[in-house]
């Protein structure tokens, strides 16, 4: 038995359904990333995002909502962090 290597087109459609995965996690991290865990969920929707539109995914406008909920969570994170006097988390 000799193995095959898979064909362009089943190759073409997996990638594009994978970077349409891409675009929807970009989304539902950038979105929680608003009030919990900025600093780590904002890059990451952000890396995402980015992927999901270089790969073409069919999902563009959820790619790119992604991407701006990253930076909103970054620019959260920079609000908070002056608001606080330099500080991530104020506890008293």
């Amino acid at each position: 038995m000799t193995a095959t290597a898979p064909t362009t087109r089943h190759r073409t459609a997996r990638s594009a359904h994978e970077a349409d995965n891409l675009a929807v996690a970009s989304f539902l991290l950038g979105l929680p990333g608003l009030l919990l865990l900025n600093i780590a969920l904002g890059p990451l929707a952000i890396v995402l995002g980015v992927l999901a539109l270089v790969r073409g995914t069919a999902r563009r406008g959820r790619a790119l909502l992604g991407l701006t909920l990253g930076v909103a969570d970054l620019a959260v994170l920079v609000v908070a962090t002056a608001a606080g006097h330099g500080t991530l988390w104020q506890l008293g």
